[in-house]
């Protein structure tokens, strides 16, 4: 074989190499793109993941914005959430009817935001910076795991988010009782609107709060 032709077949092996390691490159970073979930959205701290995280903004000029999320919890303890802040102002937390806390329980989830889900609520959004278009600084902040941050998108509660805008939060009678109030919850975990005094006694003494408690660890 001359040496011109043996050239010739180096150049060509060089420039099939070179395309394969540019072809094999290409896929390996598609591959990690794929894996990589946007920093608005979601994050992980220890055995706690955040994910479709948003800030939903009231479109009838309440001025509120309530927080749609979901919390899972891959660890073998409940966890309870007990806060949830932007800089300069706190979310008014607000438990599913019939319960005290707002438990990540173990294993399993913690949503907020939409019909019969707990809530998280900002009274006061454009006093506080949140506004439509903002990847919005969010911290929440979990009884084991501490504060879990990330960068929530501010949207109206237009077409999908508005089943989850501050209007489907609990309403004020459903919130967290204050400390030492009486339980007036029925065993069936909603309010009981006709319930003699002593009906309230009885579920006073049987420890109804421990068992609402433990229903929202389920």
């Amino acid at each position: 074989m001359s040496s011109s032709l043996r050239r010739g077949t180096l150049a060509a092996t060089t420039l099939a190499l070179a395309a394969v390691s540019l072809t094999a490159c290409g896929a390996g970073n598609d591959a990690q793109t794929l894996e990589v979930r946007p920093d608005n959205a979601a994050t992980q701290v220890g055995v706690i993941k955040v994910q479709n995280a948003n800030l939903v903004t009231d479109t009838t000029g309440s001025g509120e914005a309530a927080v749609a999320v979901r919390i899972f919890n891959d660890g073998a303890k409940d966890q309870i959430l007990k806060g949830v802040h932007v800089k300069g102002a706190r979310a008014e937390l607000s438990p599913a009817k019939g319960e005290k806390k707002l438990v990540v329980p173990a294993g399993g989830s913690l949503e907020l935001g939409g019909k019969g889900n707990p809530s998280a609520l900002f009274t006061h959004a454009e006093k506080a910076g949140i506004k439509d278009g903002n990847a919005q600084p969010l911290t929440f902040d979990l009884s084991r795991t501490g504060a879990i941050k990330l960068r929530a998108t501010v949207v109206p509660a237009d077409g999908a988010f508005k089943t989850v805008g501050p209007s489907s939060s609990p309403s004020p009678s459903h919130r967290a009782p204050e400390p030492g109030a009486s339980s007036s919850a029925s065993p069936s975990g909603s309010p009981s609107d006709s319930g003699s005094p002593s009906d309230s006694s009885s579920a006073s003494e049987s420890g109804r709060p421990g068992t609402q408690e433990e229903h929202a660890g389920h």
